[in-house]
């Protein structure tokens, strides 16, 4: 087999990246847009030491499960992955998908104790990534392509509020090519790179990112935002770097307040253009009562929070707790969840700690030693730094609760944790055939914080063996 030729096989099981597994005549085939059972008849793209890609052609035999995605722009878009699949076999898909990579990962057997489900399927997201273009020439707003930096132009989106169409409307009249121009990677040159919309409650904050220092027209940019939405503030975002990042560090505020307030379990806080805020706010809640939840002692008990950013959950946290400790590298998030703790009245029960956690979390835990200490690790995609589930190994806090939004990466880390993968030399050599753990899972639940797409947020408690 080559690539070009065309293959007939039925999909075996679901990947990581919510695409189709196939295995024909020793050869392991990922095909996106399959479902469990289908028949299916696809093109090969590569072939290489017995992995292989493909294309759907044709499905031959569908699954009960598949439906009419409602995208017309569902697999140009890279976006969505699951919109194929009824909402319940999405949710099925997660559950075995986790399951399949601990196993896969770090030899665990594991059992997902519930699936807490997005009561919305579709236009949940509170925030808007658009990334704006001159693309051979032309003018093109939408989203990117699986894999690529071309834009799959789109009037809306289905996973994002009904004010994605507005926005969208607003910045392709906006950017017209003569005063303002849109950016375009090839030549560097351009003005528009992306706009960056976060919605809380009806409340606006507007970043456009600009490969320049200013912009004109932008007043009558701000009152036809204003007009629409409301209550918005406005922020100018200087990136003339050429990488893929996002947003620059340089901010200007041109209109509007530049920050949404909020209260959620008691706590009142406030994000701005680069606040880290889940994306679904009716999933976020359940997953904040879950952590506060599993967090919670009979007896009295201190939370570290290894990795607190501005300290939002540090001090829901911190409600139920004797102490809490947020541990967080940069000083400027520091800086902010002091002034929370402030603001919440917590500030002789939270304390914020600027340094890496590997370097303070045996010395609090020291510190804490006549009371139950539980803690919590929230990480970026990429994980857990290994020093850091290190110096929690030989710290030994009572409890361990991780909060992941990539499987593979908590997998991984529990791994380390449970002694199922074997460290050595600062790195992971592989599978210990005699694990001896400090840590045993006691359970793992799943928040479908991302309908539609392949991600899923998990949250996995460890409790300290008894010897």
């Amino acid at each position: 087999m080559k690539k070009n030729d065309f293959l007939t096989g039925i999909c075996e099981q679901i990947g990581y990246n919510g695409e189709g597994i196939f295995h024909i005549e020793g050869t392991t085939f990922f095909v996106p847009y399959c479902l469990c059972g289908e028949k299916v008849t696809f093109k090969v793209l590569k072939v290489k030491n017995g992995i292989g890609y493909g294309k759907v052609q044709t499905v031959l035999e569908e699954s009960p499960d598949r439906v009419t995605p409602k995208c017309p722009v569902f697999t140009k878009c890279g976006g969505c992955q699951l919109l194929h699949a009824n909402y319940k076999t999405q949710l099925q898909i997660k559950k075995q998908t986790v399951e399949n990579t601990f196993k896969k990962i770090a030899n665990i057997k594991a059992c997902v104790e519930n699936v807490y489900f997005s009561e919305d399927e579709f236009f949940y997201r509170n925030k808007l990534q658009l990334p704006v273009r001159d693309q051979k020439g032309k003018l093109a707003v939408g989203f990117f392509r699986e894999n690529s930096h071309d834009i799959v132009e789109t009037d809306d989106c289905i996973i994002q509020p009904a004010w994605c169409k507005d926005v969208i409307k607003i910045i392709k009249d906006f950017v017209d090519g003569k005063k303002v121009t849109a950016y375009n990677e090839i030549t560097k040159k351009g003005l528009v790179r992306h706009v960056v919309v976060r919605e809380i409650d009806g409340e606006f904050i507007f970043t456009i990112v600009i490969n320049g220092d200013k912009i004109n027209g932008v007043n009558g940019l701000i009152d036809r935002l204003s007009d629409k939405f409301g209550k918005i503030s406005v922020y100018l975002n200087i990136n003339k770097m050429d990488n893929n990042v996002i947003l620059g560090d340089k901010f200007v505020l041109l209109y509007g307040d530049g920050k949404i307030t909020l209260n959620e379990f008691g706590i009142t806080y406030k994000i701005g253009p680069q606040s880290f805020m889940q994306v679904n706010n009716k999933v976020k809640k359940m997953l904040y009562e879950k952590v506060t939840s599993l967090a919670k002692e009979d007896d009295e008990y201190v939370v570290i929070d290894g990795y607190s950013g501005a300290g939002v959950l540090t001090a829901m946290l911190c409600k139920d707790a004797k102490r809490a400790y947020g541990v967080e590298i940069i000083k400027e998030a520091v800086d902010s969840a002091n002034q929370l703790a402030i603001d919440n009245g917590l500030k002789d029960k939270m304390t914020n700690i600027a340094a890496p956690c590997e370097d303070v979390l045996p010395d609090l835990i020291k510190k804490e030693a006549q009371n139950k200490t539980v803690l919590v690790l929230d990480p970026p995609r990429k994980g857990v730094d290994l020093n850091i589930l290190q110096a929690a190994l030989n710290a030994k806090p009572d409890k361990i609760i991780y909060v992941a939004c990539s499987p593979q990466s908590v997998a991984r880390d529990v791994g380390v944790l449970t002694d199922t993968l074997k460290v050595e030399g600062g790195k992971i050599t592989g599978f210990n055939p005699n694990p001896n753990p400090i840590y045993t899972i006691k359970s793992i639940n799943l928040f479908d914080l991302f309908p539609q797409t392949k991600h899923v947020e998990c949250v996995v408690m460890l409790s300290k063996v008894q010897i």
